[in-house]
Protein backbone atom coordinates (compact mmCIF):
# COMPACT_ATOMS: atom_id res chain seq x y z
CA UNK A 1 0.00 0.00 0.00
CA UNK A 2 3.05 2.24 -0.16
CA UNK A 3 1.88 3.78 -3.43
CA UNK A 4 -1.42 4.94 -1.90
CA UNK A 5 -0.68 5.88 1.73
CA UNK A 6 -3.41 8.53 1.91
CA UNK A 7 -6.43 6.27 1.45
CA UNK A 8 -8.86 6.63 4.36
CA UNK A 9 -12.04 5.20 2.88
CA UNK A 10 -12.89 2.24 0.68
CA UNK A 11 -16.14 2.63 -1.26
CA UNK A 12 -17.58 -0.35 -3.07
CA UNK A 13 -19.50 -0.99 -6.22
CA UNK A 14 -22.24 -3.33 -4.97
CA UNK A 15 -24.05 -5.24 -7.74
CA UNK A 16 -21.64 -7.97 -8.81
CA UNK A 17 -18.76 -6.83 -6.63
CA UNK A 18 -20.27 -7.23 -3.15
CA UNK A 19 -23.32 -9.36 -3.93
CA UNK A 20 -24.08 -12.16 -6.38
CA UNK A 21 -27.13 -10.56 -7.96
CA UNK A 22 -27.71 -13.14 -10.70
CA UNK A 23 -27.76 -16.32 -8.63
CA UNK A 24 -29.72 -14.55 -5.89
CA UNK A 25 -32.48 -13.44 -8.24
CA UNK A 26 -32.68 -16.67 -10.24
CA UNK A 27 -32.96 -18.70 -7.04
CA UNK A 28 -35.61 -16.50 -5.45
CA UNK A 29 -37.73 -16.13 -8.59
CA UNK A 30 -37.58 -19.89 -9.13
CA UNK A 31 -38.98 -20.43 -5.63
CA UNK A 32 -41.58 -17.71 -6.14
CA UNK A 33 -42.64 -19.20 -9.47
CA UNK A 34 -43.04 -22.63 -7.90
CA UNK A 35 -45.19 -21.21 -5.11
CA UNK A 36 -47.36 -19.28 -7.57
CA UNK A 37 -47.39 -22.07 -10.17
CA UNK A 38 -45.86 -19.83 -12.79
CA UNK A 39 -43.98 -21.24 -15.77
CA UNK A 40 -41.03 -19.11 -16.87
CA UNK A 41 -37.35 -19.27 -17.72
CA UNK A 42 -36.26 -17.38 -14.64
CA UNK A 43 -32.60 -17.28 -15.64
CA UNK A 44 -33.52 -15.60 -18.94
CA UNK A 45 -35.91 -13.30 -17.08
CA UNK A 46 -33.12 -12.27 -14.69
CA UNK A 47 -30.67 -11.64 -17.53
CA UNK A 48 -33.27 -9.57 -19.38
CA UNK A 49 -33.93 -7.53 -16.24
CA UNK A 50 -30.27 -6.74 -15.82
CA UNK A 51 -30.08 -5.99 -19.52
CA UNK A 52 -32.50 -3.08 -19.04
CA UNK A 53 -30.39 -1.63 -16.19
CA UNK A 54 -28.00 0.56 -18.19
CA UNK A 55 -30.56 1.77 -20.76
CA UNK A 56 -32.89 2.87 -17.94
CA UNK A 57 -30.11 4.81 -16.21
CA UNK A 58 -29.01 6.32 -19.53
CA UNK A 59 -32.36 8.12 -19.71
CA UNK A 60 -31.49 9.86 -16.43
CA UNK A 61 -27.77 10.35 -17.14
CA UNK A 62 -28.57 12.01 -20.46
CA UNK A 63 -31.06 14.41 -18.88
CA UNK A 64 -33.93 13.03 -20.97
CA UNK A 65 -35.79 12.35 -17.71
CA UNK A 66 -35.41 13.89 -14.25
CA UNK A 67 -33.63 12.20 -11.37
CA UNK A 68 -35.26 8.83 -10.70
CA UNK A 69 -34.10 6.24 -8.15
CA UNK A 70 -33.14 2.72 -9.15
CA UNK A 71 -36.11 1.10 -7.38
CA UNK A 72 -38.42 2.97 -9.75
CA UNK A 73 -36.32 2.10 -12.81
CA UNK A 74 -36.27 -1.56 -11.77
CA UNK A 75 -40.06 -1.57 -11.40
CA UNK A 76 -40.59 -0.03 -14.84
CA UNK A 77 -38.30 -2.66 -16.33
CA UNK A 78 -40.10 -5.42 -14.41
CA UNK A 79 -43.47 -4.35 -15.80
CA UNK A 80 -42.07 -4.58 -19.34
CA UNK A 81 -40.62 -8.03 -18.71
CA UNK A 82 -43.82 -9.46 -17.26
CA UNK A 83 -45.43 -8.65 -20.60
CA UNK A 84 -42.49 -9.96 -22.63
CA UNK A 85 -42.40 -13.26 -20.73
CA UNK A 86 -46.21 -13.55 -20.69
CA UNK A 87 -46.42 -13.72 -16.90
CA UNK A 88 -49.91 -12.80 -15.75
CA UNK A 89 -52.13 -13.00 -12.70
CA UNK A 90 -49.78 -11.22 -10.29
CA UNK A 91 -51.17 -8.83 -7.69
CA UNK A 92 -49.63 -5.44 -7.02
CA UNK A 93 -48.19 -6.91 -3.82
CA UNK A 94 -46.64 -9.74 -5.83
CA UNK A 95 -45.01 -7.28 -8.22
CA UNK A 96 -43.69 -5.18 -5.36
CA UNK A 97 -42.28 -8.31 -3.72
CA UNK A 98 -40.52 -9.32 -6.94
CA UNK A 99 -39.11 -5.83 -7.45
CA UNK A 100 -37.66 -5.86 -3.94
CA UNK A 101 -35.64 -8.98 -4.74
CA UNK A 102 -32.86 -6.45 -5.41
CA UNK A 103 -33.01 -5.59 -1.69
CA UNK A 104 -32.40 -9.23 -0.76
CA UNK A 105 -29.30 -10.14 -2.77
CA UNK A 106 -26.81 -12.54 -1.22
CA UNK A 107 -23.15 -11.61 -0.66
CA UNK A 108 -20.29 -13.52 -2.21
CA UNK A 109 -18.79 -16.01 0.30
CA UNK A 110 -15.76 -13.80 1.03
CA UNK A 111 -17.67 -10.51 1.29
CA UNK A 112 -18.62 -10.16 4.95
CA UNK A 113 -15.32 -11.41 6.35
CA UNK A 114 -13.35 -9.15 4.04
CA UNK A 115 -15.47 -6.09 4.80
CA UNK A 116 -15.22 -6.72 8.53
CA UNK A 117 -11.44 -6.84 8.33
CA UNK A 118 -11.28 -3.68 6.21
CA UNK A 119 -13.66 -1.85 8.58
CA UNK A 120 -11.12 -2.27 11.39
CA UNK A 121 -8.83 0.23 9.66
CA UNK A 122 -10.82 2.15 7.04
CA UNK A 123 -14.16 3.82 6.53
CA UNK A 124 -16.12 1.42 4.34
CA UNK A 125 -19.25 2.18 2.38
CA UNK A 126 -21.08 1.90 -0.89
CA UNK A 127 -20.55 3.79 -4.11
CA UNK A 128 -23.41 2.18 -5.98
CA UNK A 129 -26.12 3.06 -8.45
CA UNK A 130 -28.58 1.56 -5.98
CA UNK A 131 -30.75 3.95 -3.97
CA UNK A 132 -30.24 4.43 -0.23
CA UNK A 133 -33.31 2.46 0.82
CA UNK A 134 -32.39 -0.47 -1.40
CA UNK A 135 -28.77 -0.57 -0.20
CA UNK A 136 -29.72 -0.17 3.46
CA UNK A 137 -32.19 -3.05 3.37
CA UNK A 138 -29.69 -5.17 1.47
CA UNK A 139 -27.10 -4.51 4.18
CA UNK A 140 -29.54 -5.49 6.94
CA UNK A 141 -30.51 -8.66 5.08
CA UNK A 142 -26.98 -9.73 4.14
CA UNK A 143 -25.07 -8.55 7.22
CA UNK A 144 -22.95 -6.01 5.33
CA UNK A 145 -21.15 -3.84 7.93
CA UNK A 146 -21.10 -0.51 6.10
CA UNK A 147 -20.15 2.68 7.90
CA UNK A 148 -22.03 4.74 5.32
CA UNK A 149 -24.32 4.29 2.31
CA UNK A 150 -23.40 6.59 -0.58
CA UNK A 151 -23.64 6.56 -4.34
CA UNK A 152 -25.91 7.69 -7.12
CA UNK A 153 -28.79 8.92 -4.98
CA UNK A 154 -26.64 10.99 -2.63
CA UNK A 155 -24.67 12.34 -5.61
CA UNK A 156 -27.78 12.73 -7.80
CA UNK A 157 -25.73 11.19 -10.60
CA UNK A 158 -25.43 7.65 -11.91
CA UNK A 159 -21.99 6.16 -12.43
CA UNK A 160 -19.89 6.55 -14.49
CA UNK A 161 -20.64 10.29 -14.40
CA UNK A 162 -17.78 12.06 -12.56
CA UNK A 163 -20.13 13.55 -9.96
CA UNK A 164 -21.04 10.09 -8.66
CA UNK A 165 -17.46 9.59 -7.51
CA UNK A 166 -16.55 13.15 -6.55
CA UNK A 167 -19.67 13.81 -4.47
CA UNK A 168 -19.13 10.60 -2.50
CA UNK A 169 -15.61 11.68 -1.55
CA UNK A 170 -16.84 15.18 -0.71
CA UNK A 171 -19.57 13.85 1.59
CA UNK A 172 -16.84 12.12 3.61
CA UNK A 173 -14.80 15.35 3.74
CA UNK A 174 -12.07 13.59 1.77
CA UNK A 175 -10.10 14.44 -1.32
CA UNK A 176 -10.62 12.04 -4.25
CA UNK A 177 -7.19 10.51 -3.70
CA UNK A 178 -8.13 9.59 -0.12
CA UNK A 179 -10.92 7.33 -1.41
CA UNK A 180 -10.47 3.95 -3.08
CA UNK A 181 -13.18 2.52 -5.30
CA UNK A 182 -13.43 -1.26 -5.12
CA UNK A 183 -15.14 -2.84 -8.12
CA UNK A 184 -15.29 -5.95 -10.28
CA UNK A 185 -15.74 -3.81 -13.39
CA UNK A 186 -12.84 -2.23 -15.24
CA UNK A 187 -15.03 0.51 -16.71
CA UNK A 188 -16.19 1.66 -13.28
CA UNK A 189 -12.61 1.80 -12.05
CA UNK A 190 -11.48 3.71 -15.14
CA UNK A 191 -14.10 6.40 -14.51
CA UNK A 192 -13.09 6.63 -10.84
CA UNK A 193 -9.37 6.82 -11.66
CA UNK A 194 -10.03 9.58 -14.18
CA UNK A 195 -11.28 11.86 -11.40
CA UNK A 196 -8.50 10.93 -8.98
CA UNK A 197 -9.76 8.04 -6.87
CA UNK A 198 -7.52 5.13 -5.95
CA UNK A 199 -8.68 1.81 -7.41
CA UNK A 200 -8.97 -1.86 -6.48
CA UNK A 201 -10.13 -4.59 -8.87
CA UNK A 202 -11.70 -7.72 -7.37
CA UNK A 203 -12.38 -10.39 -9.99
CA UNK A 204 -15.90 -11.86 -10.02
CA UNK A 205 -15.70 -14.08 -13.13
CA UNK A 206 -19.09 -15.74 -12.52
CA UNK A 207 -21.14 -12.56 -12.02
CA UNK A 208 -23.06 -13.03 -15.27
CA UNK A 209 -23.03 -16.83 -15.12
CA UNK A 210 -22.50 -18.43 -18.55
CA UNK A 211 -23.02 -15.07 -20.24
CA UNK A 212 -19.97 -13.33 -18.75
CA UNK A 213 -18.10 -11.65 -21.61
CA UNK A 214 -15.76 -9.21 -19.87
CA UNK A 215 -14.12 -8.30 -16.57
CA UNK A 216 -12.65 -11.77 -16.11
CA UNK A 217 -9.45 -10.01 -15.08
CA UNK A 218 -7.99 -6.55 -14.61
CA UNK A 219 -7.30 -4.80 -17.89
CA UNK A 220 -5.10 -2.14 -16.30
CA UNK A 221 -2.55 -1.94 -13.51
CA UNK A 222 -5.00 -0.82 -10.82
CA UNK A 223 -3.64 0.05 -7.37
CA UNK A 224 -4.80 -3.33 -6.04
CA UNK A 225 -5.73 -6.39 -8.10
CA UNK A 226 -7.12 -9.44 -6.33
CA UNK A 227 -9.75 -12.18 -6.54
CA UNK A 228 -11.49 -11.74 -3.19
CA UNK A 229 -12.23 -9.32 -0.39
CA UNK A 230 -9.90 -11.40 1.78
CA UNK A 231 -7.11 -10.67 -0.68
CA UNK A 232 -8.08 -7.02 -0.66
CA UNK A 233 -7.94 -6.91 3.14
CA UNK A 234 -4.46 -8.45 3.09
CA UNK A 235 -3.30 -5.98 0.44
CA UNK A 236 -4.59 -3.10 2.58
CA UNK A 237 -2.85 -4.35 5.71
CA UNK A 238 -5.97 -5.61 7.49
Amino acid sequence: MAAKPDVQALLFDVFGTVVDWRSSIVDELTRFGTEKRLQADWAAFTDDWRGLYQPAMDEVRSGRRPWTILDVLHRESLDKLLVKHAITGLSEADKDHINRVWHRLKPWPDTVEGLTRLKSRFIIGTLSNGNVGLLTRMAKNAGLPWDVVLGAETARAYKPLPQAYLASAELLNLAPGQVMLVAAHNGDLAAAAKVGLATAFVARPTEYGPHQSRDFKADRDWDVVTDSFIGLAKAMGC
